[in-house]
């Protein structure tokens, strides 16, 4: 963790806020890849995750876009209200679970609302390694859609198309038919609404196998129902011992034990909390690791996953 100041501030939309910041104490900033985070501790101490998504390649600025939620825990009202020019606030190193695939020779980014954000910094790397890609950018007018005149205004504002006020059916018509001939070795990356990952994944999924599209989460949606909770035991690589009961999460568990484990959003979106699974059969509930990596069965995230097994042995990071 380090602290950032608040170097400017813009009023995007009516609800979303984006917010530059630079190291407090002078020094450059972590680089990052695009489609990484950063956990971001607000005025209010509420942390959360906010995608960069500046150009990957500028380490003096950090770039996050805060939709103002009136639902969440604070900490979007508070990044809202209270973090002005000179507002000091403490940031987490930059971590990726939503990244491009090394092996794609095309790439189409598709983004609705507040979900352009990762893919804007995408859309900076792809440009600046010379790659092919297309940005498709919904919004149900352009009101609500951050970044429009910047996208406008970019070197590659030739690859970005607009969908404002279509209306869902007209919306799918047209990805449907932008992902129709997605091209050899194409990935598909989308990220906003779940309702419309969903439907973009479902028209992907006509002419790409499941490892070649991505999405990226906000917020958690309905856990998967892998029945009643039980109690388990998690054993550390060290040999202490610890129950989890029905009501508790593992992190929960460690914490009271005076175990340090970094969490974030207590969701099972974020992957702050992943630990490595050495022993035992994880009972996944979380929207951070891919399919792929679940089934492996060696990682976890402990604030929200358990455990099939009578018992987990797990690895601190």
């Amino acid at each position: 963790m380090f602290t950032v100041t608040v170097t400017e501030t813009l009023h995007e939309t009516d609800s979303i806020r984006v917010l530059r910041l630079v190291r407090s104490d002078g020094e450059a900033l972590p680089a990052y890849p695009a489609g990484a985070h950063v956990d971001v501790t607000g005025p209010t101490g509420v942390t959360r995750p906010y995608s960069l998504c500046g150009p990957p390649d500028d380490t003096g600025t950090y770039t996050i876009a805060v939709k103002r939620e009136e639902n969440s825990r604070g900490g979007s009202q508070a990044l809202h209200d209270k973090a002005a020019v000179g507002t000091e606030l403490t940031v987490g190193a930059p971590r990726r679970l939503f990244g491009l695939a090394p092996d794609s020779a095309r790439h189409h980014l598709v983004a609705a609302g507040i979900g352009i954000t990762p893919l804007l910094a995408m859309a900076y790397e792809l440009h600046a390694a010379g790659a092919e890609f297309r940005l498709h950018y919904v919004a149900r007018d352009r009101a609500e859609a951050a970044f429009a005149d910047l996208l406008e205004r970019s070197a590659f504002a030739d690859r970005v198309d607009f969908h404002f006020g279509l209306g869902r059916e007209a919306t799918a018509g047209v990805l449907a038919a932008a992902l129709a001939t997605p091209g050899a070795g194409a990935h598909v990356y989308t990220c906003g609404p779940e309702g419309f990952m969903d439907q973009v994944t479902a028209l992907a999924a006509r002419s790409l196998p499941e490892d070649r599209v991505h999405r990226e989460l906000f917020q958690a949606g309905d856990l998967p129902d892998t029945g009643a909770a039980v109690a388990f035991e998690v054993e550390l690589d060290t040999g202490e011992v610890y129950t989890v009961p029905p009501d508790k999460t593992i992190a929960e568990v460690l914490e009271a034990g005076g175990v340090p484990l970094d969490t974030s959003c207590r969701e099972g979106i974020c992957g702050t909390c992943v630990l490595r699974v050495l022993e035992g059969e994880p009972d996944h509930r979380d929207h951070c690791l891919s399919a792929k990596e679940k089934a492996a069965g060696d990682q976890i995230a402990a604030c929200v996953s358990r455990a099939r097994s009578p018992r987990l042995v797990v690895e601190l990071w």
